[in-house]
């Protein structure tokens, strides 16, 4: 989404005691250089890198096309080629479409596997959209000179194909699958020549054969949930068969007619078959996302196939310095092709095949590979709602939710990043939070205590906490699950053992990262912390939740256990009253080195809008002496809010770093505050290096600061739409 709009400043709140007040004046816009972590491409020539790859087909030229159910702007369905972003299919979002997870190309065609909804009923037109109720899985064939442009093979869409896109998009689906809109029926699989295109309908256990001109089914036959399909020179195909992402899962070998061949590959018995190709050599590639992480190589000889080489580190992203990516080290296989050149192309997402609406959300890699092994290229989407900080014990060193950044500012914008940390390792810990409670890993907060680095992992919706620990020598990049503050039950579902109702501490007292039945602690105080929107961890290692209308709850650090946890306690836990003026709270941040609490919520007189519930609040007031009992009111600060404006403008959360406090909008505009007065400093928005441009900022703690030793700010800004976040350089004059 778009920034770029002048907010309407306000004038501080005057309340009984010391205030921060100000004149209307035109805005600062401050001088401040942007740049950004986590994406190949920053958008400043309106390229990025898509966040999530699930399949790819590549060209005898080396063009890669992939395909995916999910990406924030887009770019679901792209096109690339020698480390350049050449297009984006489009229309796979929105207006009721989805992505899917297989593609296929010809001379002529781009065959997308899509699905089709109709909005919960929103969406109403014949052929266009399924009924109310009911979901469309199936194919989009696209032309390949240019794959925004559908390709209709039949006239089902009741308007003009030529003056309505929406019905010649229409007319350029392949319906497969018609299901309940509560249930999935995808399509895992296509291949094709440029007379035959072939389907694997996955839920109903067949290949299904389509003419690629017509696209009338010709014939079908069985296979037992059949996924990935490879054409071989011969005509042949190679077939997955089995469930996605289990270690029973089979490549199985048919002629073209669907008569199984006697053929089998003597896979490693720990493989984990993602995907399949093969060569211009009859070599067949398989994409094992095991413990292995590598592409293997089989050949045929004397009437059989054996295994005849490999590409990729065996163990991946995992071997070795655990988490420490590059290249060959792979990390969750989902895509293998090869081009006339005997070129290999590597697709990954952090953790494999997957059905989740939004795709694995741990990152994309995409990569290509000469026949001797080098890297040719790779590009990188590798972050989504997520946000950065700085390491508190590495100088240029930068946390995000679950990857690790080194930074370079001598380095041009985009230049000045480098990725050297993956902190999940879903092999030794498979009981990580990441791969279980909610969709992405979360916001970081990193803190320093007893002399060791921790983690703080906040999410979207500001229900939980995890909690992570380091061990270098023994875990590499790896971030160690060692503790979690539950909220909802909803959200904790799927913790092994976890006791009913959320609302729960664990901590790792044995250390072995998994979520053993005898270390939950349930809260039995009687103060409950599910709901609200405010998670902090200040600098002693304090953990404060505000909580809407029933105050600000402090669960305070009390050391580090024997295995190097972080110690909380129910019984170690101190309750503070809504302060005045608020009458509900949104966000309490607190300076543990100067007792100084800075909180934001509404008033009597600037009430809550409930259509805009993640907001951090109408005002933001500084309270010094926070802990003595008698705190004493600095300032008030009214914050923008003109929720009837297009765009919106109110705030979504806020940083306090040296004499600053950057507050965030929506749409990227940072507000620039002075610490010890609560005085408006100056506004300043994305720059041309990533195109003036960002997604809707909508995560409580979406925003982070951090001064360095020569008086300059770097200000973090989470920016989904295009896999990334922004990084602002700031220094005061």
């Amino acid at each position: 989404m778009f920034a770029g709009f002048v907010a309407k400043r306000l004038c501080a709140l005057l309340f009984w005691v010391s205030l921060a007040s100000c004149p209307l004046h035109a805005e600062n816009v401050l001088n401040v250089k942007t740049s950004w972590i986590g994406n190949t491409f920053g958008f400043g020539n309106g390229t990025w890198m898509q966040i999530d790859i699930a399949a790819i087909a590549v060209s005898p030229d080396g063009k890669v096309y992939t395909n995916t159910i999910w990406d924030e702007s887009g770019a679901e369905a792209s096109i690339y080629q020698d480390g350049k972003v050449l297009g984006v299919a489009s229309d796979t979002h929105g207006w009721g479409n989805l992505g899917g997870t297989a593609v296929a190309i010809n001379h002529k065609y781009e065959f997308l596997a899509v699905s089709v909804g109709n909005e919960r009923g929103h969406l109403v037109s014949p052929g266009v959209w399924p009924e109310k109720g009911k979901q469309w899985y199936g194919v989009s064939r696209r032309e390949i000179a240019d794959p925004k442009r559908s390709a209709p093979f039949h006239s089902g869409a009741n308007v003009s194909l030529a003056l309505d896109p929406r019905a010649r998009l229409a007319a350029s689906f392949l319906m497969v699958n018609e299901v309940p809109s509560d249930q999935k029926a995808e399509i895992d699989g296509l291949a094709a020549n440029d007379t035959t295109l072939y389907v694997a309908n996955t839920a109903r256990d067949r290949i299904e054969v389509y003419d690629a001109e017509s696209m009338l089914q010709k014939t079908t036959w069985s296979v037992p949930e059949p996924g990935r399909i490879a054409l071989a020179p011969d005509g042949t195909l190679w077939v997955l068969s089995g469930p996605r992402g289990d270690r029973t899962r089979r490549v199985l070998h048919y002629t073209a007619d669907g008569q199984r061949l006697n053929d089998t590959l003597p896979l490693p018995d720990d493989t984990v078959v993602a995907d399949v190709a093969v060569d211009g050599q009859g070599r067949v590639l398989v994409a094992d996302n095991g413990p292995r992480q590598q592409v293997l190589f089989f050949s045929r000889t004397n009437g059989r196939y054996a295994m005849s080489g490999t590409l990729g580190e065996r163990g991946g992203i995992f071997s070795g310095v655990s988490g420490r990516p590059g290249p060959q080290r792979f990390n969750g296989l989902t895509g293998v092709g090869v081009d006339a050149r005997g070129n290999v192309y590597v697709s990954c997402n952090g953790v494999g095949p997957i059905r989740k609406v939004i795709g694995a959300n741990l990152g994309a890699t995409l990569e290509s590979y000469a026949p001797d092994g080098r890297q040719l290229w790779q590009l990188q989407g590798l972050l989504f709602v997520d946000g950065a900080w700085m390491d508190p014990s590495r100088p240029d060193s930068v946390y995000t939710g679950n990857k690790r950044f080194e930074l370079d500012l001598s380095k041009p914008a985009g230049q000045d990043w480098k990725y050297v940390g993956f902190l999940s390792n879903r092999f030794k810990y498979p009981e990580d939070p990441v791969f279980t409670v909610a969709e992405w890993p979360g916001l970081p907060i990193a803190r320093r205590l007893k002399g060791r680095t921790f983690l703080f992992l906040t999410d979207m919706y500001a229900d939980h906490i995890k909690i992570y620990r380091f061990d270098a020598a023994h875990d590499g990049e790896t971030a160690i699950p060692s503790g979690f503050i539950a909220g909802s039950a909803k959200a904790v579902e799927h913790i092994p053992n976890a006791p009913p109702g959320g609302d729960w501490l664990w901590r790792d007292t044995n250390g072995n990262g998994r979520f053993d039945a005898n270390e939950f602690s349930p809260n039995n105080t009687g103060a409950k912390l599910p709901g609200g929107w405010g998670w902090w961890v200040d600098s002693a290692g304090d953990i404060w939740r505000a909580r809407d209308t029933k105050g600000i709850f402090r669960l305070h650090f009390g050391g580090l256990d024997a295995k190097g946890n972080p110690i909380y306690a129910w019984s170690d836990m101190t309750t503070y009253p809504v302060p005045a003026p608020f009458t509900e709270l949104r966000r309490a941040v607190y300076d543990a080195d100067t007792d100084t609490m800075y909180a934001s919520g509404y008033t009597a007189d600037l009430g809550v809008d409930r259509a805009f519930w993640k907001e951090a609040g109408r005002v933001l007031v500084r309270y010094d002496k926070w802990s003595s009992g008698k705190p004493v009111q600095r300032y008030a600060i009214t914050l923008p809010w003109e929720t009837k404006a297009r765009p919106v403008s109110t705030i979504m959360g806020f940083a306090v770093e040296g004499q600053y406090i950057f507050a965030v909008e929506p749409f990227a505009t940072v507000h620039v505050y002075d610490k010890a007065s609560g005085r408006e400093v100056g506004v300043f928005r994305p720059g041309p290096e990533v195109g003036r441009a960002s997604g809707w900022v909508d995560v409580p703690n979406g925003i982070s600061a951090f001064r360095r030793g020569d008086g300059e700010y770097l200000i973090f800004v989470e920016e989904d739409a295009r896999g990334k976040v922004l990084m602002y350089r700031w220094k005061p004059t």
